[in-house]
């Protein structure tokens, strides 16, 4: 097959090399998502997780994002004469294989443009839209496609999607497989302040552990997103509940099929009873402000996980994940 040609070959035929994968995510939940991907993850880094010959990437809940290998590149230097290697680099990709790697993985064919993203960590005498255009420029050339450089805008839709990131003197260039980022889950369509990201929300409902047959309750469920990321594991009962009445309709609008059950009601006084795990992201008088009664220690649940600020104590046993620092930690309290 020559340069621009991309032909679909759904799955992973027997004999055939492996698929090189990275998919990128929050900082500090790297290690639950290569807990969801399980026994083939290579090696976990920052923000990402390197893993091969995933039978269904696309389903990934806690990435941000999945991506197929093109290749990788060292002695990229620091200076704007160091950008020639990178070209290089995209002279030496396998597009054949790497496009067909992405057809394997679900990724959709006849793109009708090419786009680029890139980051570079340290201090360097070029920028990102440097990388970028020098990348996305070679590309564009060997696929026979127009480039769209991220200097002028957000790139059109169906465009073919590559990932440069720069680490000390090593390069990643791969190509994304889905036409849009994981983490813009469809069942997104309205907000309110505070939203969770959704790949948060599920590492927060993997860290809960429910087991078939559990209810699954967020008392600040806001526009619900944790409810209905957690009403896709099997044979959980999701329920959401919210003091706001325009939170849970707009909860109710992101759940048309109706999977969660919904409520308006003061978390302190919460309707639900007997709920075996709590996961919620409490507002704290952060992005929104504390209203009504909101007292974790009275749920009785088994495990309790909560997005807090790091200074919040609520005692028992409890471990936690640090997401950013300063920012909120993930909290885990067994009861």
């Amino acid at each position: 097959m020559r340069d621009g040609q991309i032909r679909a070959a759904p799955g992973f035929g027997v004999g055939e090399e492996p698929v090189r994968l990275v998919a990128r995510t929050l900082r500090g939940i790297e290690d639950v998502l290569a807990e969801e991907i399980g026994g083939t993850v290579e090696r976990v880094g920052h923000r990402e997780v390197w893993f091969r010959d995933y039978p269904a990437p696309l389903g990934l809940r806690t990435a941000d994002d999945v991506f197929v290998v093109a290749t990788t590149a060292d002695r990229i230097g620091r200076t704007r004469a160091d950008l020639a290697s990178l070209a290089a680099a995209v002279d030496d990709i396998d597009l054949t294989r790497t496009l067909h790697d992405r057809s394997r993985c679900g990724g959709k064919e006849n793109c009708t443009g090419v786009d680029v993203s890139a980051s570079a960590l340290g201090k360097r005498t070029y920028s990102r839209f440097d990388i970028e255009d020098v990348v996305g420029g070679r590309l564009a050339q060997r696929l026979r496609l127009p480039y769209w450089s991220r200097r002028d805008g957000v790139p059109p839709a169906n465009c073919l999607s590559w990932r440069v990131s720069v680490v000390g003197d090593e390069a990643t260039i791969a190509v994304r497989i889905a036409e849009r980022p994981l983490h813009r889950r469809e069942y997104r369509t309205a907000s309110v302040p505070g939203s969770l990201h959704p790949p948060l929300a599920a590492a927060l409902v993997r860290l809960a552990a429910p087991r078939p047959g559990d209810v699954l309750f967020d008392p600040c469920c806001g526009a619900g997103t944790i409810p209905i990321e957690a009403a896709r594991v099997p044979g959980v009962v999701a329920v959401g509940a919210d003091i706001d009445p325009r939170a849970v309709a707009v909860a109710r609008s992101n759940d048309p099929a109706g999977l969660v059950r919904w409520a308006v009601a003061d978390a302190g006084r919460s309707p639900v009873r007997g709920a075996d795990v709590i996961v919620s992201n409490p507002p704290w008088d952060r992005q929104v402000a504390t209203r009504g009664t909101l007292v974790p220690q009275r749920f009785s649940a088994r495990r309790v996980v909560l997005l807090l600020p790091e200074h919040v104590d609520l005692g028992g046993q409890r471990r936690q994940v640090s997401l950013f620092g300063q920012r909120p930690v993930i909290t885990v309290l067994d009861r």
